[in-house]
């Protein structure tokens, strides 16, 4: 065995096996539960073979092994890693050297962690709080701050007992939302408090002793918050929702979960409303060094909460929602969220429809990278030039001396010639393509570069589908994936493979655009947008 690449702990080490089959090293790390975001576990073990490889000059494969909830592997070859996550390594190296030699007054400062909780035992507490304090205050774009909200995150089944959860009165994280509090309007039924108190005497029927702590009211349900009286264990509760679906006459069993102080209990509306577009978001023109936010949805505070492109946590996403779920209402508003804030100077879409459903009236726009695909071999080649433009903005960046699309762009804006818009590609149906082994393996292959090293050249990916089955979106995709929307799914299964772990909520959604959505270790439930008629100014270029 070669020496451990990091500091051994209690069940979290790296050691370098031989792995037989292969005939080749072999870095492992073993991890007591399973990570929250795999894309930066892949990354860490990632980065120890290629330590490996530079130092004995052979390649070595990649693993990861975790034991709660379950045990569970996850294997990378260096073919797999090489033309991936590797090709970042050195990007990635350089840019925290930077960060590490930045001083006040200077652009582009060290961004917040996704991870607040580790701040309490960080041993640079103290420097961090004092020598970055004012960082936003020296950025060019600062972003606007987080509202808090009373809104509560789903809990995730793979966080140990007894450990943060991270619920509490922010929606998500600030540096990867931004939350814009908008009027609701008359759409508050009158019988909440009389919901909850029919919902005590359900639950009192069956034994369990509760008190009624209020309802918080969203578009698509209602969310009652129940204290269990003395005595009475939480489980008690979590276990009725089959009983509770039957009693109350719901399609589906309710959300259960525990909270900071109660239990919460979501039942759909009886008046379920519509969150409309144009009530959240009016046009605007935003500068091309302006953060690029795409709309999620609506959360229980009417309040919309978006997703920052250029943060680790929400670069890329997976989307996945079955017939009826309102995956494609969502990817509409969600591309007409861009359209009406970005002008097509900066801001171009690569769009991916199989079935020349979701997207027919974008087919004309000025904001149209290349024409929508809608063949398979159209849509390699889509791929395959977004790859080529990552590659070459890096080019671009090297020259310059620039880090990422921001600090390029800042750079130049003296010189507009030279800007380069950032490139969402939305991506349907992902699946229908899937069928043909050598279409899947283009396009799988060209997901992995452009998931791992597309974030900072400005190009970010959105794959969408019906069916997320394991042999269709990949471990190393969903890897690369760290955005995770869930619309209502066929089955439990197809909840985990976009929530990952065994997080099967999505299973149980009420449809027409229900959802959850993850950022990092937060989990949301959330109603998207809905757009029946925009009108897009198309002379902003």
């Amino acid at each position: 065995n070669l020496p451990c690449l990091s500091r051994p702990q209690p069940l979290f080490h790296a050691t370098t096996p031989y792995d037989f089959e292969q005939h080749r090293l072999c870095v492992v790390e073993y991890k007591t539960y399973q990570p929250v975001d795999q894309s930066a576990q892949l990354a860490q073990v990632a980065l120890y073979s290629y330590m490996l490889k530079e130092h004995i000059g052979v390649p070595i494969n990649s693993a990861v092994y975790s034991v709660l909830p379950d045990l569970r592997e996850l294997t990378f070859t260096w073919d797999e890693l090489k033309n991936t996550v590797h090709q970042m390594i050195p990007h990635k190296l350089l840019q925290m050297r930077q960060w590490v030699n930045w001083q006040q007054g200077q652009p582009d400062p060290p961004p917040p962690t996704s991870q607040s909780y580790l701040c309490e035992i960080c041993p640079q507490q103290t420097k961090c709080q004092t020598f970055f304090s004012s960082a936003d205050d020296q950025a060019d774009s600062p972003e606007p701050e987080s509202t808090s909200t009373d809104s509560v995150s789903l809990p995730r089944s793979s966080r140990p007992n007894g450990a943060e959860s991270g619920v509490g009165t922010r929606v998500v994280d600030a540096h990867s939302t931004v939350e814009q509090k908008v009027e609701v309007g008359e759409n508050v039924p009158p019988n909440a408090d009389e919901i909850g108190e029919s919902l005590v005497q359900t639950l009192e029927s069956f034994g369990v002793g509760v008190t009624y702590q209020g309802a918080a009211i969203g578009p698509a349900f209602i969310r009652v918050k129940l204290k269990p009286m003395p005595g009475v264990k939480v489980n008690s509760i979590l276990k009725l929702s089959d009983d509770l679906r039957v009693q109350l006459g719901i399609v589906s069993p309710p959300m259960i979960a525990p909270q900071a102080g109660y239990v919460s209990i979501d039942l759909p509306r009886p008046d379920r409303q519509s969150a409309y577009f144009d009530r959240y978001i009016q046009p605007e023109d935003l500068p091309p060094t302006a953060s690029t936010r795409i709309a999620i949805g609506v959360n229980l505070e009417g309040q919309l909460i978006e997703a920052d492109l250029s943060d680790p946590n929400t670069c890329h996403f997976l989307v996945g929602g079955t017939t009826g779920s309102g995956k494609s209402e969502f990817l509409r508003s969600l591309l007409l969220s861009l359209l009406t804030r970005y002008s097509p100077r900066n801001l171009k879409v690569a769009l991916v429809d199989p079935k020349r459903v979701t997207f027919p009236e974008f087919e004309t726009i000025p904001w149209l990278y290349t024409p929508v695909a809608k063949e398979s071999d159209r849509a390699i080649e889509l791929m395959d030039r977004l790859v080529a433009e990552m590659e070459s903005r890096y080019q671009k960046f090297e020259t310059n001396k620039c880090n990422d699309l921001k600090s390029y762009n800042q750079k130049n804006l003296q010189n507009t010639d030279r800007l380069l818009p950032r490139i969402v590609c939305i991506f349907d149906e992902y699946a229908d393509f899937m069928a043909e082994k050598e279409t899947a393996q283009a396009l799988e292959l060209s997901i992995k570069r452009l998931g791992a090293m597309a974030r900072a050249a400005g190009i970010h990916l959105i794959i969408a589908t019906q069916r997320p089955e394991a042999k269709i979106v990949t471990p190393i995709i969903r890897s690369n994936l760290p955005g995770r929307v869930a619309l209502r799914t066929a089955s439990e299964a197809d909840s985990a493979i976009i929530l990952g772990g065994k997080q099967s909520e999505a299973a149980y959604l009420l449809g027409k655009g229900d959802l959850l959505y993850q950022s990092g270790a937060n989990l949301v439930r959330l109603q998207s947008l809905f757009a029946p008629t925009i009108e897009l100014n198309t002379k902003l270029d």
